[in-house]
């Protein structure tokens, strides 16, 4: 049996005449359609050179196309790599370079950029624009609307994301087809979803929440994406009334608490709204459900282990908790030191064993192995506690993750550049609470006497070096940054000093 996970995702699908795909001027396609288009598709990449194992970077803005080159890249045997539209072209280079394509399909407006990236690595080069047109469309539109599926082992990697770390580059965390199809298949049940659903798709696909969430789930329950280019709450709004699933960050429901038209009517046809990818204020769990009269649906996943918990489908959703572990997943909170096991109701280290567990860090074996215990389960980085009724309440991460509008960003990365520009000594970056964005990237820095620059000239530098959501939202100047007796700068303290 071939374990691709295109096969168990639409290949083998009994509702081929189903729409697959909604967009917003109506248009809709089919899973026969996504069938044809990803063969043709998949015929591209093939004919360009890429063989099974490899990988296929896309660097795309989302767009139906974008999926279908998703889909083609898995029929092709290839192990797609989705990158952030919003990176930089050094950051871009440092991906490609690690990951080292066969094809990289890009914005035609990158091209020249990624040709010359390319050039360095020997990888070829298609485009593909918002709109679903590039070389690689117009390649496809003349292609073969057959392809034989390539055989896949379970084992066979089907995707690597890259995840910054605390120090040092982002890492390429690799899942198999089996991490994926697990996954799908579980919230699938957990979730309730069948073909009759139609998902309100706002969240952009380069990463697990709108890739391997809302998309794999949607599709492997043969039901309906109604495919937005971003989060527009007009338009959001609109389609609640046709919809039955909404999928989002935090920022999704701050935002559209502020809506006007949000209400109990309006929302009368969702069964079911999903958070995730950053922390639920119990606030904004409360007043949706005043609001609306549903209780959102918060869960806790990760780029290497797809989704961990989620409050369940028929019983009590807890605010400010992420849940219950999911079927077959086994969820731990351990001593951080010494990685025994804690009892209820003590903060410690999230640990977690199961099928959607990633395979490891691409071509790092020995940061793989320092982040597994020998029993097999992933130490997460995260902090949290289990209550009396075994629900997960996730109350701190390690190593000072930031998570701001849903997108992980690590300190070290940004300080880094920080410490580069002239004048500045040193300097601590820190998530501050915000009711956008959940945490609002923020810098503390020590200046050089000897030529201080301001907040304005900071932020200047870092809009050519980072992603905008990286960026501070404020740069704070001090005399010292606070440290503890082993020299640690303290950003407890920072936090409880600048959220005031």
């Amino acid at each position: 049996m071939n374990a691709n996970l295109y096969e168990r995702l639409v290949g083998s699908v009994d509702h081929a005449g189903r729409t697959a795909i909604e967009m917003p001027d109506g248009e809709c396609y089919s899973y026969l359609d996504l069938v044809s288009l990803s063969a043709r598709t998949a015929n591209v990449l093939v004919d360009r050179g890429v063989k099974p194992g490899d990988r296929v970077a896309a660097k795309v803005e989302k767009s139906f196309a974008a999926l279908v080159l998703y889909l083609a890249t898995l029929r092709a045997g290839a192990i797609y790599l989705p990158l952030n539209v919003a990176y930089t072209v050094a950051e871009t280079a440092y991906f490609l370079g690690d990951a080292a394509p066969s094809l990289i399909v890009c914005d035609p407006r990158e091209a020249r950029e990624v040709g010359i990236i390319a050039a360095g690595i020997a990888a070829k080069v298609e485009t593909l624009d918002g709109s679903g047109k590039g070389s690689l469309t117009d390649a496809a539109s003349d292609a073969s609307p057959y392809f034989a599926s390539v055989q896949r082992e379970s084992d066979d990697l089907a995707a690597i994301l890259y995840t910054s770390g605390t120090t040092g580059r982002s890492k390429g965390a690799m899942l198999t087809h089996s991490n994926l199809l697990s996954n799908a298949m579980t919230l699938r049940d957990q979730w309730c979803f069948t073909s009759e659903d139609r998902l309100i798709h706002a969240l952009p696909i380069y990463h697990t929440h709108g890739l391997f969430v809302a998309s794999n789930v949607t599709l492997i329950s043969g039901g309906t994406l109604l495919l937005l280019p971003k989060f527009d709450a007009d338009q959001i709004v609109g389609l609640m009334s046709r919809a039955t699933v909404l999928m989002g960050v935090p920022t999704f429901y701050v935002r559209l608490l502020q809506h006007l038209h949000l209400s109990q009517e309006i929302t009368r046809h969702i069964r079911l709204f999903v958070s995730g990818s950053a922390p639920l204020l119990a606030e904004t769990h409360r007043e949706w459900m005043a609001r609306t009269g549903h209780a959102i649906l918060e869960r806790y996943g990760m780029t290497e282990t797809n989704m961990i918990t989620s409050n369940p489908y028929m019983g009590t959703r807890v605010p400010g908790s992420v849940g219950l572990p999911l079927p077959g997943v086994s969820v731990r909170v351990t001593n951080p030191d010494t990685g025994s096991e804690l009892p209820r109701g003590e903060i410690g280290m999230i640990e977690v064993r199961g099928p959607n567990v990633f395979k490891g860090y691409w071509r790092m074996p020995e940061k793989t192995a320092a982040e597994f215990r020998a029993d097999g389960f992933f130490v997460t980085g995260d902090l949290g506690k289990f209550d009396d009724s075994k629900y997960l309440h996730i109350v701190g991460r390690g190593k000072d993750l930031i998570i701001s509008g849903g997108f992980n960003v690590y300190p070290k990365e940004i300080e880094t550049e920080i410490d580069a520009i002239p004048g500045i000594a040193e300097s601590a970056v820190i998530g501050i609470a915000d009711p956008d964005f959940g945490e609002a990237v923020t810098a503390v820095v020590v200046a050089d006497s000897s030529s201080p620059p301001n907040e304005e000239m900071v932020l200047r530098v870092l809009k050519d070096r980072l992603a905008n959501y990286k960026r501070p939202k404020r740069v704070h100047f001090v005399n010292e940054l606070p440290r503890n007796t082993m020299g640690k700068v303290e950003k407890k303290l920072l936090r409880d000093r600048f959220s005031m």
